[in-house]
């Protein structure tokens, strides 16, 4: 990667060779210090542990979330945090195996994740997430982590910045799960998001089989609520229609859009002195 100046947010940028040598987990505090003297900004994947329907992966959300944020880092460089596989996932939780954060552990973790980033010196924080559940919480731990930052004396403080990105409402994966799928695309435990992770998980298609009609999306009132209204757990959804095929596609979608945004993110100008 060409050197820039200690101050800039972001790589010059020359795509990495492989997805662990931009994994947090696999460097070193030293290289994470050579690191920030040419970019500011890292990845942090966000999932969720929880039912998607009677066909589909408890751990969809985490498993798609993270492979996304590798080849976003593949392709421009910055580093990739471990993936965070628990989230927000109340409303599953009359479903097992769900493991779900109430939105104020959630806060706390995401509030405390941004700051210890930040005391170290980066200053972007660019967070793909898999999991719809996940987006009110998320924003709220920004905007109270900015508070922290500044309250603290963090050094960069008025440089953090904080931005989410869903990698499953990039406008070109819902036009081609609107093209594949049309209507039966639905809202929960989707054909776009299973097909991504029969590409990832080949074993999964051994689940994979014809399901009655979903019942349509509408309001949740928490899990008893809605283990009622979707007995199943899906939202007006047909997995069936998924093909590992189609997940290496929406990978591909999600990974160039996200991939553009984090480049527009790190090169975004630094506030007025």
């Amino acid at each position: 990667m060409t050197e820039l100046p200690a101050s800039a947010s972001g790589p010059s940028t020359v795509p990495t060779s492989s997805q662990e040598e931009i994994r947090l987990q696999l460097r070193s505090w030293p290289e994470v210090e050579h690191y920030l003297q040419s970019c500011r900004g890292v990845i942090v994947p966000l999932g969720s542990t929880e039912q998607h329907g009677p066909t589909g992966a408890i751990g969809t959300d985490a498993l798609t979330a993270e492979a996304v944020a590798l080849e976003v880092g593949r392709r421009t460089g910055v580093l990739v945090t471990p993936a965070q596989a628990f989230g927000m996932a109340e409303h599953h939780l009359g479903f097992a195996g769900t493991v779900s954060l109430q939105p104020s552990t959630l806060l706390a973790v995401l509030h405390d994740v941004v700051l210890s980033l930040a005391r170290h010196g980066f200053e972007r924080i660019y967070v793909i997430n898999g999991h719809g559940g996940n987006i009110a919480t998320t924003r709220a731990a920004f905007a109270q982590a900015y508070g922290t930052a500044a309250s603290r004396g963090l050094p960069g403080a008025d440089r953090l910045r904080c931005r989410l990105a869903n990698w499953f409402t990039a406008s070109s994966v819902t036009q081609e799960a609107r093209s594949l799928y049309g209507e039966r695309e639905g809202h929960h435990a989707t054909p776009s998001e299973i097909a991504l992770t029969l590409h990832l998980e080949p074993s999964l298609a051994s689940k994979q089989r014809p399901l009655p009609e979903a019942a349509p999306a509408g309001p949740i009132h928490g899990p008893d609520d809605f283990r009622r209204r979707h007995p199943d757990g899906r939202m007006g959804s047909d997995p069936f229609l998924a093909q590992p095929a189609h997940g290496a596609r929406f990978l591909e979608l999600a990974a160039a859009a996200l991939a553009e945004d984090l480049r527009q993110f790190l090169a975004e100008a630094e506030p007025a002195a």
